[in-house]
């Protein structure tokens, strides 16, 4: 058996798919989107804290 009958039975197989990757796109945002989520993130971190204080001081009395 040579190379060439042995490349012939893969390529009726279809076992040999050639597939390209390629690299994705860095992500960009905005200046405004990335500060808004920033803001948002920090008073989502404010109301949860001060949520969680609330409830101790409810439960505490």
């Amino acid at each position: 058996m040579s190379t060439a009958d042995t490349y012939e039975d893969a390529a009726d197989e279809g076992e040999a798919d050639i597939v390209e990757w390629y690299e994705a796109r860095p992500v960009t945002v905005s200046t405004a989107v990335a500060t808004g989520s920033i803001v948002a993130a920090f008073a989502l971190g404010v109301l949860t804290g001060v949520g969680a204080l609330a409830l101790l001081g409810y439960m505490d009395d």
